[in-house]
């Protein structure tokens, strides 16, 4: 409808044509929904094509976010053991000082 072919809204309606159906049509398969004016396919396909590019962004972006997280938590794990080392070393010492005692 923002596109001002709610002419199709119906059809694509009637074929239950969601969000995923929308993003897997073409041509022919517009053609076949009723699209006859080329125009209208052309202004269809132009946004598709758009909406694609930007799910894609939008999936690396979350992709990256998602590699900064698990090297983030990879870090602070690193940090955990370190600080657990020295823990374990410092009340090592202490108890070998008071066994030398």
């Amino acid at each position: 409808m923002s596109l001002n072919l709610e002419q199709y809204v119906s059809e694509f309606s009637a074929q239950n044509i969601n969000g995923e159906h929308l993003l897997q049509l073409d041509g022919s398969k517009l053609k076949a929904l009723g699209m006859t004016s080329s125009q209208d396919r052309a202004v269809i396909k132009r946004k598709l094509k758009e909406m694609k590019a930007s799910l894609e962004k939008a999936r690396k972006a979350q992709e990256k976010m998602e590699k900064q997280r698990e090297k983030l938590r990879k870090k602070e794990q690193e940090q955990l053991q370190r600080r657990s080392k020295k823990t374990d070393k410092c009340s090592s010492d202490a108890t070998e000082g008071t066994n030398e005692q």
